[in-house]
């Protein structure tokens, strides 16, 4: 196994759900992690729960994927401790409403889009470099069973899922021979704000989602981005694709009726 003790991780979307258990599970492996998000005041109150109950180093800042520049800015004005970032983990990702795609809302579209694809883009292309120059480093991109297979309504969140799926195999063809890794974790149902966003803060609507099934944890899923970072050198895990027992595809899953 890899050891992660002293290892920078940046975490991007690492605010709530999939990204802030990465970030708990990465710092419980002694990594220095740096979060990434828009909320900084949730962030602020997860840098002071990790450095107290881990005791590892933390920097926070505010950031906002989908803005290029502020993107590279950020990297290029890390302090020189936290410059040489090891892992890196996409995380920064949503999905808007399930509209048909010929009544589709375009600035959903484009959220869409700039977030998933093209944050994943600017972040990858302002990090890389650094890796490249050192010979060594791990990009882990959350991905989602949506990028493996499409579902009603799901179309335009479908295809940056599907992007973010060749983005992987791409860059995997870009960086051979450099021994930097590339991961991709593809969750399908996980409890966490996702939904309550998709539906615009519609809580009644976002429950039903889960409702009569036991969905995935965001725990699970940094788990797995754990289990990618930790395997040795020789190996890089590709691809996991994880999905809650009572989930069989995108479009096939097994409810319980109310009791």
């Amino acid at each position: 196994m890899t050891n992660l003790l002293g290892k920078i991780v940046f975490i991007t979307g690492a605010s709530s759900g999939i990204g802030l258990a990465c970030a708990r599970a990465f710092a419980a492996q002694g990594a220095k992690i740096l979060l990434a998000a828009r909320r900084l005041d949730r962030l602020r109150t997860l840098s002071g729960e990790l450095e107290k109950t881990f005791g590892v180093p933390v920097l926070a800042f505010s950031l906002d994927v989908r803005n290029q520049p502020d993107v590279e800015r950020a990297v290029r004005e890390l302090p020189p401790e936290w410059e040489a970032i090891d892992i890196l983990v996409n995380n920064a990702g949503l999905s808007r409403g399930l509209d048909k795609l010929h009544e589709g809302s375009v600035p959903d579209w484009e959220e869409m889009i700039d977030t998933n694809v093209k944050g994943l883009l600017y972040v990858s292309r302002a990090v890389l470099p650094g890796m490249v120059r050192r010979g060594s480093g791990h990009v882990i991109n959350i991905g989602s069973i949506a990028g493996q297979e499409t579902y009603p309504g799901g179309n335009v969140y479908c295809a940056t899922k599907f992007a973010v799926r060749a983005l992987s195999q791409g860059l995997r063809m870009d960086l051979l021979g450099t021994a930097i890794r590339v991961s991709s974790v593809d969750p399908g149902m996980v409890e966490t704000e996702f939904s309550l966003v998709r539906y615009r803060g519609d809580a009644e609507r976002a429950r039903k989602v889960y409702e009569g099934l036991t969905p995935l944890l965001p725990e699970d899923v940094a788990e797995a981005a754990v289990f990618c970072a930790t395997r040795p050198p020789r190996v890089d895990v590709a691809n996991i694709v994880l999905m809650p027992t009572d989930q069989a595809s995108a479009l096939l899953s097994s409810r319980r009726p109310k009791s």
